[in-house]
């Protein structure tokens, strides 16, 4: 008896915590204007308990591979606490902000292609990309993002954090204006889709084993496992390549979009160290922005 009742309490302390942290704090961003709620972020981000178990992991993660200082640690995880925050209330901006938001607060460098130009557009899990997005949309780009399925092991047993997926998943498709693409899908899916002269649009840095076919690229300065499926494909049809980097300004809660357009290649490892070296520049430059450090063993392997 005693053994269910602590269970169901441990269950009752994860949804609690889920809540608040996925639905709650973010759910400020939808009542409160965002230069006040961006301070609120900034205090709350200095609370040990917040986002814990996230926080420790990419800790420990980037202090493996050598990128975290001890006398840096508080200043790390105060910083992926603020970030976190902020890319959990892009989910209810993009619901309550419209266009003007976007002029207002976030940068864009760069220009998308042409409307009708099939091609890839890449980014990478760092910084908050929801507002490229919409941006994407507003620029004519008829996208189509690939997402995991919502089956991961992490969702089981947690249906607060599952539900919020569920509607993340579903905030893409909106801010797109496209339906997204299942990553299991097979290729011809994803042929037909730039057949229409539409786009696919692709988060590129993920575990090696969560794809069914890798690639070696470096990686702050060590050899790191990256899918490959994508860039084949645009080497064999000779498809352009888009990188856009979504950054946030730690200081101020300003963003910035940068889109930069790859030359042609005609080698995928070629192909793949241009544009993973666009993310060893992004980490380097400001390394919080990286929400993986917590898999860190899963890209380079230890």
């Amino acid at each position: 008896m005693d053994g269910r009742w602590d269970a169901r309490r441990h269950a009752l302390r994860v949804q609690g915590r889920d809540l608040l942290q996925l639905w709650l704090l973010p759910g400020l961003a939808a009542v409160l204007p965002w230069r006040w709620c961006f301070a609120l972020y900034r205090r709350l981000a200095r609370w040990p308990w917040l986002y814990r178990a996230e926080v420790e992991a990419a800790l420990a993660g980037a202090q493996q591979r050598g990128w975290l200082a001890p006398a840096e640690a508080a200043r790390w995880a105060t910083e992926r606490r603020l970030v976190s925050l902020v890319d959990h209330a892009d989910f209810f901006l993009s619901r309550t902000r419209g266009d003007g938001w976007l002029r207002r607060h976030v940068e864009v460098r760069g220009q998308w292609p042409a409307p009708e130009q099939p091609a890839i557009l890449c980014t990478f899990h760092w910084g908050a990309g929801t507002w490229a997005l919409r941006h994407a949309r507003l620029a004519g780009m008829q996208a189509h993002m690939l997402v995991a399925g919502l089956d991961s092991p992490a969702y089981r047993g947690r249906p607060v954090m599952f539900a919020y997926g569920r509607r993340r998943v579903a905030m893409i498709a909106r801010e797109l204006g496209q339906p997204t693409l299942d990553t299991s899908a097979p290729l011809r899916v994803l042929l037909d889709c730039l057949q229409q002269q539409h786009q696919v649009m692709v988060v590129l840095d993920v575990p090696a084993d969560e794809v069914s076919a890798s690639c070696e690229v470096q990686l702050l300065g060590a050899p790191a496992r990256m899918p490959r499926a994508l860039l084949r494909l645009a080497v064999q049809r000779q498809l352009p390549v888009v990188v856009f980097l979504c950054g946030i300004d730690l200081a101020t809660g300003r963003r910035w979009i940068d889109i930069q357009p790859l030359p042609l290649h005609d080698n995928v490892p070629v192909l793949a160290a241009d544009l993973f070296g666009r993310l060893d520049a992004a980490i380097r430059g400001q390394p919080t922005l990286w929400h993986f450090w917590g898999q860190a063993a899963r890209f380079w392997g230890s």
